[in-house]
């Protein structure tokens, strides 16, 4: 059973000022063991971990086939993440952002979970796979603490007014396929956020140059590779399946216009240059059916006056009452202790499958229209129930809706992460050696 590892995860080290001083650590022949290939602040980006991760990605890609780029172009892409990374990192430090041991062996049972691995076993079999378990382990927490940064800082930026909601529920229901997803390949040619005339000229000249070579049939992904400066670069631009609200909009409207295989011509956003590729689409929506019941009870609590017999036998006695001519609705409004329905006379409302704990479900899925049960115990207390009404309810529109916000919210993802970033590298000091 193979485990997935996190291949991108940077193998950083924790850096002390003597480090930033140290350029080289050499052996007793004198022969050079590792060496600082960038100062990041008060941390740093040593040759080995470029090289592990660039043999790692050019292993990836062999087994991808297709053309290997140059690994020059490679070993760039890579310094430039880690570089990032060590970044964010240290912001993660100063601003006590951790993952605990707890929260990062829940993630691995989770992992071992998935892969039907008992959990105990996860080091044995990742050492028969050549990998070391305890990097396992700090590669991961790494991950976890760069997602957890990113949540504490880009997505409290992130806001869907309801007029964008509106406007793309309207989009989505003037297409034919209110489902439709699309395969999308991205490059960003990114500027400064004080860029000038004429580096914003060389940039969309660079930028042009990459749109004629993709028209005129070279690799997008190789391309990508190459040039991006997004955050997909190193996974060939790929931005993977998407519906259109999981795209930052102006590359959902410009993806719209292609057909599978074509290259969008460059587009200017605050974050740069970008071009887009449709590789597929797929999709359609049907409607989303589920059976609903609407259902009343009358709930009453056991109380250390009140024992589980006498309440249970309170409920006999409404039950009979009710069947003998009394409103149902009258008796739950006084005596009901559900305080969330006891003022609706007891109506719960159309609710469909999995809304009520498995005791109540069961009750109510043997009754018939208009039946009431017998007295049954769920954690809250006593129940008596009574079925009003079945019917099969489009969802639709509901989840769509759900779908629609959550989708929204995620397209701005990928730009205000950029963003973020690039802010990021700005204000950070980087010396390359």
């Amino acid at each position: 059973m193979r485990i997935p590892v996190f291949l991108l995860a940077a193998t950083l080290v924790a850096a002390t000022p003597g480090a930033l001083a140290q350029t080289r650590e050499l052996s007793a022949t004198g022969q050079s063991l590792d060496k600082i290939v960038a100062v990041v602040n008060e941390g740093v980006v040593l040759q080995s971990e470029v090289d592990g991760q660039v043999a790692l990605i050019m292993a990836r890609l062999r087994e991808q086939g297709g053309q290997m780029p140059p690994e020059r172009v490679i070993r760039q892409q890579v310094l430039e993440r880690l570089v990032l990374q060590e970044i964010q990192l240290q912001r993660a430090k100063r601003l006590g952002v951790t993952v605990s041991d707890e929260m990062l062996n829940n993630a691995l049972r989770d992992v071992a979970r998935r892969n039907n691995v008992p959990f105990d076993q996860m080091p044995t079999l990742l050492a028969a796979q050549g990998m070391d378990y305890a990097s396992y382990r700090d590669d991961m927490r790494r991950e976890m603490t760069l997602t957890m940064l990113r949540q504490r800082d880009v997505l409290p930026r992130i806001y869907v007014s309801p007029r964008e909601l509106e406007q793309a529920l309207e989009r989505e229901s003037s297409q034919a396929d209110l489902n439709a997803e699309y395969d999308v390949s991205h490059i960003l040619l990114s500027l400064p956020e004080s860029a000038t005339a004429d580096e914003i000229a060389v940039v969309e000249s660079r930028a042009g140059e990459i749109y004629r070579r993709a028209v005129a049939g070279e690799d997008f992904g190789q391309l990508a590779l190459s040039f991006s400066q997004a955050q997909s670069a190193l996974e060939r631009g790929k931005l993977g399946w998407r519906r259109p609200s999981q795209l930052p909009q102006f590359i959902a409207e410009e993806v719209a216009k292609l057909e599978p295989g074509q290259v969008s011509r460059p587009m200017r956003t605050p974050t740069g240059f970008h071009l887009v590729r449709l590789d597929g689409e797929r999709g359609g929506d049907a409607p989303m059916m589920v059976e609903q019941v609407r259902a009343r009870h009358i709930l009453l609590r056991p109380t250390e006056v009140q024992d589980d017999a006498t309440t249970r036998q309170r409920l006999v006695d409404l039950r009979r009452r009710i069947l003998d001519g009394e409103d149902f609705a009258a008796l739950a409004s006084v005596t009901s202790e559900d305080p969330g329905s006891a003022t609706q006379g007891g109506d719960l409302g159309w609710t469909g499958p999995g809304t009520f704990v498995p005791q109540f479900e069961q009750a109510l899925n043997e009754l018939e229209e208009g039946e009431i049960s017998e007295p049954f115990r769920t954690q809250f207390g006593w129940h008596i129930v009574q079925l009003m009404g079945k019917r099969v309810y489009d969802q639709s529109d509901e989840v769509r809706r759900q779908r629609v916000f959550a989708a929204l919210r995620e397209g701005k993802v990928d730009e205000e992460t950029e963003l973020w970033l690039r802010r990021l590298r700005d204000d950070a000091y980087v010396e390359y050696r």
